[in-house]
């Protein structure tokens, strides 16, 4: 990988996001089912979506939210999803885009940040564990509300 860079998601970066591709068995990990219903819901303006680009090529995507008005919490600041393509996983695509929006959240005064995932073979777990997210509850669906704190 060389120099990876972010750039607003945008009309031509599209096609290239829904066309990432996934390894084997991560399908069922894509987008947890508490996120696809809250996002149906959510203001298009409290969205912060990323892709990641190594040279001109789209290698990964991410999708923020800030919504202090929330009425869940883990809803107010959220990693709610992150693409990276197959040929690009395990070369640190993925944790820039999740540092980014780290960084975006800090720049925000945001106190936490939450994800929500699936547990599983394949699954992102080792992933969220390893950018320092710690489980902190479960939703309704059995998915892990995973949660970073970003202030003292």
């Amino acid at each position: 990988m060389s120099a990876l860079r972010l750039e607003e998601l945008s009309a031509g970066t599209i096609v290239a996001v829904n066309t990432l591709g996934l390894k084997p068995g991560q399908e069922q990990f894509v987008t947890p089912v508490s996120y696809a219903a809250a996002a149906a819901v959510t203001p298009a303006h409290t969205a912060w979506q990323r892709v990641v680009l190594d040279n001109d090529r789209v290698v990964g995507f991410i999708h923020g939210n800030f919504d202090p008005d929330a009425p869940q919490e883990e809803f107010r600041a959220a990693l709610w999803r992150i693409n990276v393509d197959a040929d690009a996983q395990g070369m640190g695509v993925g944790t820039f885009a999740v540092r980014a929006l780290i960084e975006e959240a800090r720049r925000r005064e945001v106190e936490r940040l939450t994800v929500l995932w699936e547990r599983g073979e394949d699954g992102p777990e080792a992933f969220f564990l390893f950018i320092g997210f710690v489980p902190i509850g479960e939703t309704p669906y059995g998915e892990v509300i995973g949660a970073i704190q970003l202030s003292e």
